[in-house]
């Protein structure tokens, strides 16, 4: 399946936007670890529909304009990752929640490791919102776009 990319610049730097067809597979970092989301060979085109519409939303998002995405999103991952990313669905813009209460919803309460290399690998950074699960005590931890960036989004959502 071909993928195609483009960039954008954004508050917490550059974004490369990844999506096939259809939908939207990957928003990655800057400083991204090649080996934390895998991707086949991209190809940049920068009036790809879902990649541009991604940008858009991106970019009202930024603006404090948006609360919620609406795009389709096709996320590679086993069965316990696909769970864990469909729940950080559901944080509401905002808000917040620990990886135990991520366990909890997900029905492993003893997954909450697994929930957090879960978390780690969530190749659709920002829109599905790996940036809402903090630490059990509400501090910032993990996260692949770094803790200033992580600061900086929750800050967007004006969540102290």
């Amino acid at each position: 399946m071909q993928l195609s990319f483009m960039e954008m610049s954004s508050p917490v730097g550059i974004l490369k936007l990844v999506a096939h067809d259809h939908a939207l597979v990957a928003v990655l970092w800057e400083n991204e670890n090649p080996k934390r989301v895998r991707l086949a060979e991209l190809i940049k085109n920068n009036t790809h529909p879902v990649l541009l519409e991604t940008a858009k939303q991106l970019n009202e998002y930024f603006q404090g304009k948006r609360t919620q995405f609406d795009l389709p999103l096709d996320f590679a991952g086993t069965e316990f990752q696909q769970k864990v990313w469909q729940a950080l669905l559901t944080i509401p813009f905002g808000e917040t929640r620990s990886y135990k209460e991520i366990a909890e919803q997900i029905g492993n309460v003893k997954a909450v490791r697994a929930v957090g290399a879960a978390n780690g690998k969530n190749p659709i950074s920002i829109i599905a919102p790996c940036h809402r699960v903090v630490g059990a005590d509400g501090k910032l931890v993990g996260f692949a776009g770094g803790l200033d960036n992580k600061d900086i989004l929750l800050k967007i959502e004006q969540v102290p």
